[in-house]
């Protein structure tokens, strides 16, 4: 297999990977801490309200957190997103600097390559999205 393709793969997989730790993050954050986000209302059986917002001893709430937890996903996302979609395109820049007949070949892998990439930003986002407004 060829260099650069190895490049193409290897980059790949590690923006997949980084995509994958953001998204355990973000997990981690719903349903880490002091209960599941689809646990019973244990106020419900008994008739006593429960308080809309619980927080701790720094006066965070749990809307805060999945605030945090979105954004930190988002950008880390982002930001490896922007690295690879970056080194994609530079190795596909080198790759048609040394065949330049082999232009088309070379760019429509990159921009399915970039697409690819592109994907896993955009389920960062949604599952950002998903955080903060569902659970």
């Amino acid at each position: 297999m060829k260099r650069a393709i190895k490049i193409k793969y290897a980059t790949a997989a590690v923006m997949a990977l980084v995509a994958l730790i953001a998204l355990c993050v973000v997990i981690g954050l719903v349903f880490g801490g002091n209960g599941s986000a689809f646990a019973e209302d244990p106020a419900a059986d008994t008739g006593v309200t429960a308080p809309a917002e619980e927080t701790n001893n720094a006066g965070v709430t749990d809307v805060g957190m999945k605030a945090i937890g979105a954004a930190i996903a988002v950008g880390v996302a982002a930001a490896a997103g922007a690295i690879g979609m970056g080194i994609a395109i530079a190795k596909s820049n080198e790759s048609i600097a040394r065949q330049p007949e082999a232009k088309a070949d070379i760019r429509s892998s990159m921009m399915l390559g970039l697409v690819f990439i592109e994907t896993a930003i955009i389920y960062a986002l949604i599952v950002a999205i998903l955080l903060i407004f569902v659970l």
